[in-house]
């Protein structure tokens, strides 16, 4: 069977060592669509490991300035190309094209790779820090290694493994990027990547800069995971999958992002409920659904007062998720492992209010709604967080303040917490108690609104606590901070003007934010004279000698 080529090593070409075959389904109708994708074997998966170790120093060498002009490059290119690029998403994923697909990722995706050109530019995420007292100067550097990246399957475009939010953090921090297409969208990856290679052609960065294999199997990337000469993983999907490629690159000590499970905690306190109840179902409603459920932060757990207002709350929630119709899933996995959450989840306890259950054509689930009392989930919490990947959610009645304070100590790390309150302040005490618990538990806290909204902004944490991601301390979201996830912090103790990099040296010949000897406010301006790295003469104890002005 004739199969597309795959990019590695700067060219399109037929795989070295073809191990078998997949095609793209159309979700609606669980149809077989478009051509055959390979699945590659170990020759390929060295072959572009071995080029990207190869072009990892010529890009570190590259002039940041150029690698920004491919990243815009490349925005302008899949704007250009948006038609293709939305109906090849569409027909992969059955997301809308409109608005989802052309009015929403899109433009976020193109958005993330200007942010990140700008960061690249103005050495925004280098984060240039001076001591000049200890003599001491540093930044976050470039790796000198690639970047694996394997993207997931709820954004075809925004988290695509070779245009996504990760891609353009490990481009912008001059590392090549290995990607991996997600087999949900394959056809979608390859026209990304076709524009990807020819802005690199355009920019003349290294050819082997952006690769790509469609697929290989488990054992060849944990193998890839754990090899040495790669610099760092960025992933987003499943906790099991995630949980095996970090093993794996623990083994050759390899940075693994992770972005894994989550359900993201909503509380709906009192007297909110009293307040607008109805108005709250059709939020609640409109978030679990959205995209058939198929987001990270989509809120999987509720925690609802019992008495008249929750019991209304509940009724009102049961009437839209009972009126709307099946949501189609992304492939038939996600279908099975989505019957196999609801299994978990009432194994430990949990009773079906509506929905429940698949159907057809294609990859359909009807939106579910499922309840537990408190009690109940404090004797389970761990079987009772288990994540449901699709339009269900788990609604968990409290007879009392203290039990819900007790839901929130006994929840595990997750991408988003959220508060709604009453807006007359009867509820302030207890959301101030509960936003202390809440707070270490979740990576973005939020009031009032439903968490499923990520935007794109230095400010956002997206992001959290153990289980959600493998490190509490980066997003994958945000520039410059999500690019920080593939850099190494560099310091340079006393070494000559001429041998720093230009944000550290003493003139600041690129005008660059840089923070001073440590008093929290940056500089722009060049470093003065009595500022200038001291001289090398130290103390007998080994520590620099102060600088005199």
């Amino acid at each position: 069977m004739d199969v597309q080529p795959v990019l590695v090593g700067g060219a399109w070409r037929a795989p070295l060592e073809l191990t078998g075959s997949f095609r793209a389904f159309d979700p609606a109708s669980g149809e077989a669509i478009g051509p055959a994708f390979p699945r590659s074997g170990a020759a390929d998966v060295e072959a572009a490991l071995a080029a990207a170790s190869a072009a990892a120093p010529e890009l570190v060498a590259t002039d940041p300035a150029r690698v920004a002009a491919f990243l815009d490059t490349y925005a302008t290119a899949i704007e250009d190309d948006a038609a293709t690029l939305v109906a090849l998403a569409h027909a992969e994923t059955a997301l809308p094209a409109k608005p989802r697909l052309a009015d929403v990722e899109l433009p976020r995706t193109t958005r993330q790779l200007r942010l990140a050109a700008a960061a690249a530019r103005d050495y925004a995420w280098t984060q240039p820090t001076i001591d000049t007292t200890a003599g001491l100067r540093a930044h976050f550097a470039p790796l000198g290694k690639p970047v694996a990246v394997f993207g997931p399957n709820n954004f075809p475009l925004a988290f695509n493994a070779v245009a996504g939010s990760d891609f353009a953090s490990a481009i912008a921090a001059r590392a090549p990027v290995i990607a991996k297409a997600h087999p949900a969208h394959p056809a979608t990856c390859e026209r990304l990547a076709r524009l990807a290679q020819r802005a690199l052609e355009t920019c003349g960065l290294p050819p082997a800069s952006v690769q790509m294999l469609y697929g290989y199997d488990r054992a060849l990337g944990l193998r890839l995971a754990g090899d040495t000469r790669l610099g760092a993983l960025g992933f987003t999907g499943s906790r099991a999958g995630g949980m095996a490629l970090k093993r794996a690159a623990d083994t050759a000590g390899v940075p693994a992002y992770l972005e894994m499970s989550s359900i993201n905690p909503v509380f709906l306190l009192p007297g909110a409920l009293a307040e607008r109840g109805e108005t709250l179902a059709r939020e609640f409603f409109a978030s679990c659904t959205a995209g058939s459920g198929q987001f990270c932060t989509n809120p999987g757990l509720l925690v609802v007062p019992q008495g008249t207002a929750g019991d209304a709350f509940v009724n009102a929630a049961m009437a839209e998720f009972r009126a709307a119709p099946p949501g189609v899933l992304f492939a038939r996995g996600v279908q099975d492992s989505l019957v196999q959450a609801i299994e978990t989840l009432q194994g430990w306890g949990a009773s079906c209010l509506v929905g429940g259950s698949s159907t057809g054509p294609g990859f359909r689930f009807r939106p579910t709604l499922l309840q537990v009392g408190a009690r109940a989930f404090l004797k389970h919490p761990e079987g009772l967080q288990h994540e449901a990947f699709g339009p269900v959610s788990l609604i968990v009645r409290v007879a009392n303040e203290a039990e819900m304070l007790a839901i929130v100590a006994a929840l595990e790390g997750n991408l988003t917490g959220t508060l709604y309150a009453a807006t007359d302040g009867r509820d302030d005490a207890l959301r101030a108690q509960l936003c202390r618990v809440l707070r270490p538990r979740v990576g973005r806290l939020i009031g009032d609104r439903m968490p499923t909204g990520v935007a794109v902004s230095a400010a956002m944490q997206h992001g959290g606590p153990w289980p959600s991601t493998s490190h509490p301390g980066f997003s994958a979201v945000g520039m410059p901070g999500a690019i920080r996830r593939f850099a190494a912090w560099h310091c340079y103790d006393h070494l000559p003007d001429a041998l720093l990099p230009p944000e550290l040296r003493a003139r600041n010949p690129g005008g660059v934010a840089r923070l001073v000897d440590g008093t929290g406010a940056r500089t722009t301006s060049p470093v003065r004279r009595h500022e200038r790295a001291p001289d090398r003469r130290q103390h007998a104890g080994g520590r620099p000698r102060p600088v005199r002005a």
